[in-house]
């Protein structure tokens, strides 16, 4: 008998994303898969509920901590993306991207070494 083939079957213990994704949809597919969602509530969502009453249910959950993780993902993106290279994705071929990906994750630690250094 042949064991499982194929990658690992993984869930994502949270998922992070900005206010853009706050649908009620996304939170309840979230929900439905056992993954917490840690996404920030639009202000007019909140309002509207609020106008509900005890009708409009209670607010999301929200783990500031998870979501200032996010942020620091984020940051690392837009320096990546800060050579243009990366952000237009000129490159043919996914072996000469990763190798400029790597390339300008290179330049980015070295940098930071270098402002570390009095």
């Amino acid at each position: 008998m042949r064991g499982p083939v194929g990658r690992p079957r993984t869930r994502p213990g949270a998922v992070a994303a900005d206010k853009a994704y706050a649908s009620r949809g996304n939170r309840t597919y979230l929900r439905s898969r056992h993954i917490k969602a840690v996404i920030p509530e639009k202000k007019d969502q909140a309002a509207n509920r609020k106008k509900k009453g005890s009708r409009g249910g209670r607010p999301v959950g929200h783990d500031a901590e998870l979501y200032k993780e996010r942020n620091t993902v984020e940051r690392l993106i837009n320096k990546l993306k800060a050579w243009r290279g990366i952000a237009t994705r000129y490159d043919k071929t996914p072996a000469s991207y990763l190798a400029g990906l790597h390339l300008r994750a290179a330049m980015i630690w070295i940098k930071e070494l270098t402002r570390a250094t009095p």
